[in-house]
């Protein structure tokens, strides 16, 4: 793990080496769906892929709420990952030669897909917190030390 990740989230120095795994997983099938929905050309397939990854998004925040990170402590490792997502985004988009509306139609598909996700996220979360609670059983997927 990068220092820069210490310095800004030091709660990340407190998950075991299998959770912050756990949650580097979880960033990458988010990161790929997400892609899949940018890059779909017919809308049923991008609401498809946005769904994917919504779940995904979903299932971190009820991981996070299993290791019994803070709402904050949530949404500041999603928004760690969405920096980076969409500089990567942006240099894709100049390798792949688009011009400026095609560069910024882009990255605000992204940023409404990203807004979509990071409400999931938060909702996940919640939904898990909830349930912890009222003294409800975490299922499977709101548990960390069980992957699915």
């Amino acid at each position: 793990m990068g220092r820069d990740v210490a310095r800004e989230l030091p709660w990340v120095l407190t998950l075991s080496d299998e959770h912050r795994l756990l949650f580097r997983e979880r960033g990458h099938l988010l990161a790929a769906s997400l892609l899949q929905h940018l890059d779909a050309t017919q809308s049923e397939g991008a609401a498809h892929h946005l769904k994917e990854a919504s779940v995904s998004a979903g299932e971190y925040g009820r991981i996070a709420a299993g290791l019994d990170l803070s709402l904050s402590q949530t949404i500041e490792g999603f928004l760690r990952f969405r920096a980076p997502f969409h500089h990567e985004l942006a240099v894709a988009a100049r390798r792949r030669g688009f011009d400026a509306a095609e560069t910024t139609d882009v990255l605000e598909s992204a940023e409404r897909a990203m807004d979509r996700l990071l409400v999931a996220t938060m909702t996940g979360h919640s939904v898990a917190t909830g349930r912890r609670r009222r003294g409800l059983a975490l299922t499977d997927d709101e548990h960390p030390d069980r992957t699915t």
